[in-house]
């Protein structure tokens, strides 16, 4: 395996980018994309003490009480916004402890892998070897990539803007609606006066971002 030319550091905060190998779809379904938001939520704690497929297995009162001790836990990383596309899945994430978005990168998606391998009897690598990660360095920053994130579905013209919010596998509901999810939206809305100002913010740009996805094949990057 590769290895990463810098390290990750504790208490920074990154945009994370997880891509399949030679493009093939990692969500077949939508039980596929329900599958990858449980185990991020149950793989964002520090020491799980089972695997999340065994988890799946337990009776539903075991399961209740093993949830309630593993949500006392502390957490690897801090989601601020993701993003789940048929391909590739994007995160802003901040790291709680050392190696914590590695630990965590590592686990969902291995075990991600291993369901998705036996459900449709494949076998070989799922994602490539390594995630891209960059830091953010400044609050702009960190603002425009929580928009990017979340504006993605439209930029890939999977939905239209109005649609938005109601696209399931992402943060945005958490951000326009209130639902309570694993998403630590507090953060990035303490930038904005309310909820309808940050969705106003990322609605403003969703012309602009499906432009530059139209044109990104003639950039030439290093």
């Amino acid at each position: 395996m590769p290895r990463r030319k810098f390290f990750l550091a504790t208490n920074e905060i990154y945009h994370v980018v997880s891509r399949s190998i030679a493009q093939v779809p990692i969500y077949e379904q939508n039980k596929d994309y329900l599958r990858t938001l449980e185990s991020i939520d149950f793989y964002r704690f520090t020491k799980p003490s089972i695997s999340f497929s065994h988890y799946k297995r337990l009776p539903r009162e075991v399961k209740e009480a093993f949830e309630k001790k593993l949500r006392k836990q502390n957490t690897l990383v801090d989601i601020f916004s993701f993003c789940l596309m048929q391909n590739h899945n994007h995160f802003l994430l901040k790291q709680n402890q050392e190696k914590g978005i590695s630990t965590f990168m590592r686990k969902f998606q291995n075990s991600f892998a291993r369901y998705f391998d036996t459900k449709y009897q494949r076998a070989g690598g799922l994602f490539q070897a390594m995630f891209k990660a960059v830091r953010i360095e400044t609050d702009e920053q960190l603002l425009h990539v929580s928009r990017y994130i979340h504006l993605n579905p439209v930029s890939a013209y999977l939905i239209e803007i109005e649609q938005l919010e109601n696209y399931p596998w992402s943060s945005f509901p958490e951000y326009a609606k209130e639902f309570r999810g694993f998403t630590n939206t507090e953060f990035v809305l303490s930038f904005f006066k309310n909820r309808d100002e940050y969705k106003k913010f990322v609605f403003d740009q969703a012309d602009y971002q499906r432009e530059l996805q139209a044109i990104k094949h003639l950039i030439l990057e290093k």
